[in-house]
């Protein structure tokens, strides 16, 4: 069990290069159900890569090298067994999860996360909680076999089809101020997490534009194809 009290306490690692800085995009793998083209489509365009734990190995499967491994080394097939150019950071703690180690341990502006869902509901929930946790510093994507789920705070505006599912789901207890190109517009609604939701809502035009009230997390769940516009949308 993860102990939440006590995570501020090692949120920095006194480890040599770490944190691990990112200009551009950053690709965090997990051990869980890992999308290997997706994941090879996003190294062509120049993504990082980082294996949580044995993330790593499911990069190398995907005949791919990891720029860097970071965990706590318990369950990846061999701690010193790699190529020159990967960075292995062991962090022994056992407070948090490698995702959240592989997050507190890197910078980047965008983060996608493969092989953190799909196998575990524990190990989704938990990868949900860390986006949670780090939403206000940065954007995290979540991708399963299906959806994308990017983990955020603040405003946001993207561009889908017309007629494409749309889901809004508090992270915790937030007000909407405004929305533009929604079937149901979320203007002055509420949402939390055992209340009102805001999942299965519909694009009515092309441009999208989400507004809460202020920096409370939130995730915006779309089909994994429109991924390429929400990285497009998070560059901007």
């Amino acid at each position: 069990m993860r102990h939440r009290e006590s995570y501020r306490s090692v949120q920095d690692p006194n480890q040599s290069g770490l944190p691990f800085v990112v200009d551009g995009l950053l690709v965090i793998v997990g051990g869980g159900a890992v999308d290997v083209p997706l994941l090879k489509r996003l190294s062509a365009q120049g993504a990082r890569l980082v294996g949580a734990d044995s993330g790593g190995d499911a990069i190398m499967e995907a005949g791919l090298v990891p720029d860097a491994i970071i965990g706590d080394l318990d369950s990846i097939s061999d701690p010193e067994g790699w190529p020159e150019a990967t960075r292995v950071f062991h962090i022994g703690e056992q407070i948090t999860t490698d995702f959240e180690k592989s997050l507190y341990s890197t910078r980047a502006p965008v983060t996608v996360a493969l092989g953190m869902t799909g196998r575990r509901f524990d190990h989704t929930l938990s990868a949900i909680s860390a986006a949670t946790r780090f939403a206000r510093e940065r954007r995290i994507i979540l991708s399963d076999e299906h959806d994308v789920a990017l983990a955020m705070s603040g405003p946001f505006a993207f561009r889908l089809p017309k007629g494409e599912r749309v889901s809004i789901y508090p992270l915790a207890p937030i007000d909407f101020v405004h929305s533009e190109g929604l079937l149901y517009p979320l203007d002055g609604l509420h949402l939390e997490q055992g209340g009102l939701i805001g999942t299965s809502n519909e694009s009515l035009t092309e441009r999208i534009e989400i507004e809460p009230a202020d920096d409370t997390p939130w995730l915006l769940i779309v089909e994994k194809s429109h991924l390429p516009a929400l990285l497009s949308a998070l560059r901007r």
